[in-house]
């Protein structure tokens, strides 16, 4: 008897510290998992207080490039490369990462908007200096007039160059022509031909912006000045862009006079500018925000921001 109670006493104690090692086992799992809970909870947090931070920063610096340009408005009736809003900002410190961004002249680009009037009718100018556009570039010309017929308020596809709906509704999925203007570029990604490398060739050196909208000679892109007229060769470019490199065109009539007719150089082109875009990156941390912000300045030097989007990386 005392032998088998002896054995039962043993398998018992044996039992109790299984048992003991698995709650043993089963409480480590347990605090491990919630210290790990913590841990995201913790960094999910500050994640989101980095996050909220990098924005507010980026509407700081929003403002102060706000008043930089009213001031410039103040000092300058003319806006070119050499003025202190067109200088890169640098990488500036700030708690836990750094701020840094450049503001870009919209009108030194050419507006998609400008290929159809107030009507939605197609300016057949407008088109033209697209098409020159997309040569400079060494694109497909066809673009111009499948942008047009993407814009204007009809549903006829212009001949040879054009795509309505009878188009886009055959595409896997589905979808309609604009037939109205557009608010962002990136609309054009979606034209009948267009492919990922054209876009970003393209992107650049066009704007989308309310209305019509004149180009800025002493700011616009090499292959913009070379769309403006059909004279305008790569060798004159060259003279033109050394000509304003220092404080933008003393005249923009004696320079362009003997390149352009006068009502182009009356009602296409200016030396002054009213919108533009501020393209800010704050990094705290891990994280990284892009605000991009399209500022306009109205004639008596205020600004206002029309359109704000931002991206998280």
């Amino acid at each position: 008897m005392n032998g088998r109670m002896v054995q039962r006493s043993r398998r018992n104690r044996g039992v109790a510290l299984i048992t003991a090692m698995l709650i043993s086992a089963l409480a480590a799992i347990v605090a491990y998992n919630l210290a790990w809970d913590n841990t995201l909870d913790v960094r999910r947090t500050m994640v989101l207080l980095n996050h909220d931070q990098a924005v507010q920063v980026a509407l700081g610096a929003e403002s102060w490039v706000i008043n930089i340009l009213h001031q410039d408005m103040e000092d300058s009736q003319t806006d070119h490369l050499a003025e202190i809003w067109a200088t890169e900002l640098p990488g500036l410190p700030i708690d836990g990462g750094e701020v840094f961004g450049h503001v870009e002249d919209l009108q030194g680009r050419f507006n998609i908007n400008n290929l159809v009037d107030e009507n939605g009718t197609v300016d057949e100018e407008s088109v033209e200096q697209f098409r020159r556009l997309l040569v400079a570039l060494e694109l497909d010309p066809r673009f111009a007039g499948i942008a047009a017929d993407w814009l204007d308020a009809d549903l006829d596809a212009q001949f040879p160059d054009g795509a309505e709906d009878p188009i886009y509704t055959g595409m896997v999925p589905p979808y309609r022509s604009a037939n109205q203007s557009i608010t962002s570029i990136s609309e054009l990604a979606a034209l009948e031909g267009m492919d990922k490398l054209t876009f970003d060739i393209l992107a650049p050196h066009i704007t989308a912006l309310p209305g019509r909208t004149p180009i800025n000679v002493n700011t616009a892109t090499p292959q913009v000045l070379q769309s403006i007229d059909e004279n305008i060769s790569v060798t004159a470019v060259e003279a033109l862009l050394a000509e304003r490199e220092e404080a933008g065109f003393a005249d923009i009539q004696t320079a362009f006079s003997s390149l352009v007719p006068p009502d182009v150089i009356n009602n296409k082109l200016d030396e002054a500018t009213n919108y533009f875009q501020l393209r800010v990156i704050v990094r705290i941390d891990t994280v990284r925000v892009t605000m991009y912000s399209v500022l306009l300045r109205g004639q008596r030097g205020d600004v206002t921001p029309i359109l704000r989007s931002f991206r998280t990386t």
